[in-house]
């Protein structure tokens, strides 16, 4: 997560006076030879049913709410490239706090409003990958996108159920 407190051990470069802080919060990972850039992502997905979840094998990817709060679902990646579903796992992400997800992390989110815009920081040529796939067809060399089992965020009948941690 994203938006932990001033640290007070020193450990990372970090700066306070009355008028303003600073502090180290994430090294952020774009991959070798990856330019990182920002996105402003605008989430409307609001369904309870989690099918579908995707992957970006080069880059960390990390989300920071900004009109509303979003849930990050998360699961880990088999060895074999798929998502785990035993580790399958729901995050609320306030306004004002962020999320990180490492490379390989299989994800999806949904917006806890009608609209939700958020920050994103990724690596641009995933981006431009993911676009190309998402708008032509044309395979994805840096991205993946799974169907998986049914679960659900919040109570459904007959969908597994997956926690969500504030």
């Amino acid at each position: 997560m994203l938006g932990k407190p001033f640290p007070e051990d020193g450990a990372a470069p970090s700066f306070s006076s009355p008028s303003s802080d600073f502090w180290r919060e994430h090294l952020f990972d774009a991959g070798v030879s990856g330019d990182p850039e920002i996105l402003w992502v605008r989430y409307r997905d609001r369904q309870p049913e989690v099918a579908r979840l995707e992957a970006h094998w080069l880059t960390e990817q990390a989300v920071v709410p900004l009109t509303g709060p979003i849930v990050q679902i998360v699961a880990m990646c088999t060895s074999d490239g798929h998502p785990d579903l035993d580790s399958l796992a729901a995050f609320e992400v306030p306004v004002g706090e962020g999320i990180c997800m490492r490379p390989r992390c299989w994800h999806a989110t949904r917006a806890l409003q009608s609209e939700v815009t958020c920050l994103m920081l990724t690596r641009q040529s995933t981006t431009f990958d993911l676009a190309v796939h998402l708008l032509t067809g044309a395979p994805a060399g840096e991205s993946a996108i799974r169907q998986i089992p049914p679960h659900c965020v919040v109570g459904a009948s007959g969908l597994e159920q997956m926690p969500i941690f504030r």
